[in-house]
């Protein structure tokens, strides 16, 4: 007798990191999605450069957990793998959906809406904004390469009024210079405008990359007074 494979959806508990306190004050709101094998708890502290009183930065955590290196080595998360990927970008989606319904209403009704992918958390954001289409104004993808196997050309009017950013260190072990080719020719395929963000650094949102790229972008001029 052969076995099956069934799926069944449950209800579990997500986890996410902060910084900054909501509220009506908030007038920059970023969602900041990890890496392969990080957690949200540390990863959000990377930001903590950007942020003052009228920011808010809300890090969700990838729903699968495992040990780094072994049965004792450090519990880190991820966003999916191979196995049942549609369920796990699902669950995902869902996720940052919720998160999403439920602290925006908090801010400031114009505040300017940040969405950042580093790694692995590229295409966690990427799917969610192609799947649930959520109004933002800047979207970085950082160290990390737009996913192939969605369409974007029905969707470039949504993109038309949002600014879109690709971030790269040039001492990056996993952005060779014949993956940075690769990378560039799925954005241009893609046929979505992102400016590029170079910066001397590694795989990692460099704090002094981050501050300097956030300061140099328009949202002075545009923000709410």
């Amino acid at each position: 007798m052969e076995s099956s494979l069934h799926a069944l959806p449950v209800t579990r508990t997500a986890h996410y990191a902060m910084l900054g306190k909501p509220g009506p004050q908030i007038k920059k709101l970023w969602f900041v999605t990890h890496g392969y094998g990080q957690l949200a708890k540390t990863f959000v502290n990377r930001f903590s450069g950007v942020t003052d009183e009228e920011t808010l930065v809300i890090a969700p955590e990838g729903l699968s957990r495992f040990y780094w290196g072994g049965f004792d080595g450090p519990v880190v998360a991820s966003w999916m793998t191979r196995e049942d990927r549609l369920d796990e970008i699902t669950d995902f989606c869902n996720m940052l959906d919720q998160l999403y319904a439920l602290y925006v209403p908090q801010c400031h009704p114009e505040t300017k809406i940040i969405l950042l992918g580093f790694s692995q958390g590229t295409a966690t954001q990427v799917r969610w904004i192609m799947r649930s289409f959520p109004k933002f104004d800047y979207l970085m993808l950082w160290a990390g390469q737009l996913p192939e196997d969605l369409d974007y050309e029905p969707c470039l009017e949504y993109f038309t009024d949002k600014q879109l950013f690709f971030a790269y260190g040039d001492k990056d072990p996993f952005i060779s210079p014949k993956r940075k080719v690769l990378m560039d020719q799925i954005l241009r395929d893609s046929k979505l405008s992102f400016q590029p963000v170079p910066y001397a650094g590694v795989h990692k949102v460099d704090r002094k990359a981050l501050k300097a790229w956030w300061n140099g972008i328009d949202y002075k001029r545009t923000s709410s007074s």
